[in-house]
Formats: structure tokens, sequence, C-alpha cells
């Protein structure tokens, strides 16, 4: 018999990156190329990994930043995923305001991240090397991938799926008796050994990838 949990998935970033485009890409293998909804939209699909079922609801927001609601978005989501463009160096700093808001908003190791670049197949209008995105992701501690919703299924794929693994792992450990047992420092400490702090609070790469 499969366990089941469920993850709340959100998608945010700037304007005309692709948040729509790698949601859609990622559900279902479709690539849509224009989106003109002022609307967020909720997904809800089941995964499963290594006989785990997984109920995913998938967050696509849109214009939370003028709407107000960006808060509201940041405390319902288990795990996040950052959007830019690697053509608009503004969307990548607001990609990382985004992520520092996250780190204020949320307890330490009670959400996971994944950054990710979009548009890779416009590399010839490139603003936002391969380096800066991993470097970036090494200042927060989170997943990072390059894709391309237009041209590549494979790779919006893995990069969903690494997230969702990544949430999924940290929700079991939350829920260990081991929790009940330690104190809230020894709890930090050992999910930082796992999903990339040391114990001496230095940060640890990340997986991170250009497909």
């Amino acid at each position: 018999m499969t366990n089941l949990n469920k993850l709340k998935v959100v998608v945010i970033g700037s304007s005309k990156v692709g948040k729509s485009a790698v949601t859609v890409r990622y559900l279902t293998k479709r690539y849509i190329g224009e989106y003109s909804s002022s609307r967020d939209f909720v997904y809800r699909h089941s995964v499963i990994y290594d006989n785990v079922t997984t109920e995913v609801e998938i967050l696509d927001t849109s214009k939370c930043d003028k709407r107000g609601c960006l808060y509201e978005h940041l405390r319902w989501g288990d795990a996040f995923v950052v959007v830019y463009s690697i053509c608009d160096k503004a969307s990548f700093e607001e990609a990382a305001d985004y992520l520092q808001q996250l780190t204020k908003l949320k307890l330490p190791s009670y959400y996971t991240i994944l950054l990710l670049g979009n548009k890779s197949d416009l590399d010839h209008a490139r603003e936002i090397s391969v380096n800066d995105g991993q470097e970036l992701s090494f200042r927060y501690s989170c997943q990072f991938y390059e894709v391309s919703a237009a041209e590549n299924f494979a790779g919006v794929s893995l990069a969903f799926q690494s997230l969702i693994r990544e949430a999924r792992s940290t929700q079991l450990f939350r829920a260990l008796p081991l929790r009940r047992k330690l104190g809230v420092n020894s709890v930090s400490k050992a999910l930082g050994n796992i999903f990339g702090k040391n114990s001496k609070g230095e940060r640890k790469k990340r997986p991170s990838l250009s497909i």
C-alpha cells in the first residue's frame, strides 16, 4: 500500500519569464508560448516516486507583487519554483528578492526551493550566465536548473521532479518521532546536513544543471 501525502508548490517570478509555460510544460508536456492571464491558477495532479503517492497542488501566480498577495503565497507553499529569464537581468534580480523574502518568512529547512532559469534556447540574448545562477543558488542553498520550456520537456520535468522529491523528503523527516525528542537547534542542524548546510552553518552547493 502506498503512502499518501500532499505538497503545495508555488511558482513565482516576474512577468514574462515563462512561469505558466514551465508549469504547463511539466504537467502536460505541451508548450504554449503566449499567456495573457492576470489570474492565479491552481493545478492538481498526483505523482508516484518510490511507491509513494504525492498529491501535488501547483499554484501558478500572476502579478502577485502588484496585487499584494505575495505574502499569502509564500506562507501557503511547501515548495517554491523561483523563475527568471536568462535574457532579463531585472527578472534575475527579482528572483533574488523572492529568495530573500522566503528566508525571512519561512522557518529554516522547512521549505524547499528550486531556482529555475528559463529560455536557455535564447543563448544569443543571454544576460545572466550559468555561473550567476549557480552562485545565487549557492547563497540560498537551493537547487538550480536552467531549462527551455519552449524546446525541452525533459529538462523542465527533471527540475520539477527533483524539487518534489526533496520537498517530500523534508516533510517525511519532519514527521519522524525523532523530531519530538530533539531540540529545535538539533533538528535544524540535522536537516541542514541533509539539505545543504554543514554543522558550522556554511552552505554546500546543491544540485544544478543547464539543460
